[in-house]
């Protein structure tokens, strides 16, 4: 009983409390005719005809959950064939993609009406998964993905083709 006990403990201290509630990396996927990031007025990164992607990231995410949501971006078909059928992927139609990171994702709204951030990963987790899941992007599609600036008050704009919004996280491998 008492080995029990101590586990329970474990579980519910700071350092363990994310391995034993984890929250997942999750992405928010827009096909866009353009979208750019702005830093203090200046252009960061631009793209034409691609996917904005926002990604959030928690603490116990992990490399391989940042391939898998690689894998699905690289081979999502939400763009037009010749019969105007999404049939595409973004490799098909040679398209380019532009990547913000934004901790709000991981928003907690249970308590009250001001979100919690507590399951944003910190600095020294997000921005080495941040920079890999931007470097295999780029890899899988064979160019240069944008970025925004980890940490920057940016400013983002884009037009959001058909609409086309799609919401993926690592808990949901479908």
């Amino acid at each position: 009983m008492a080995g029990g006990t101590n586990e329970t403990l474990a579980c519910r201290s700071p350092q363990n409390f994310y391995f034993h509630h984890k929250k997942h990396m999750k992405i928010v996927i827009q096909r866009v005719s353009e979208a750019a990031v702005n830093i203090d007025g200046t252009t960061k990164s631009s793209i034409g005809q691609g996917y904005m992607i926002l990604l959030g990231i928690t603490h116990s995410d992990t490399q391989e959950d940042a391939d898998w949501l690689v894998k699905k971006v690289i081979g999502l078909r939400v763009f037009d064939d010749e019969n105007h059928v999404m049939n595409r992927s973004i490799t098909d139609v040679d398209g380019d993609i532009l990547v913000v990171s934004q901790f709000t994702l991981m928003a907690s709204y249970k308590k009250g009406n001001r979100p919690s951030y507590i399951h944003a990963a910190s600095h020294d987790i997000a921005i080495p998964l941040y920079e890999y899941f931007v470097s295999k992007l780029e890899e899988a599609l064979g160019k240069r993905v944008g970025t925004g600036e980890f940490g920057a008050d940016m400013k983002v704009s884009l037009i959001n083709d058909g609409p086309v919004t799609i919401c993926m996280d690592t808990n949901n491998k479908e």
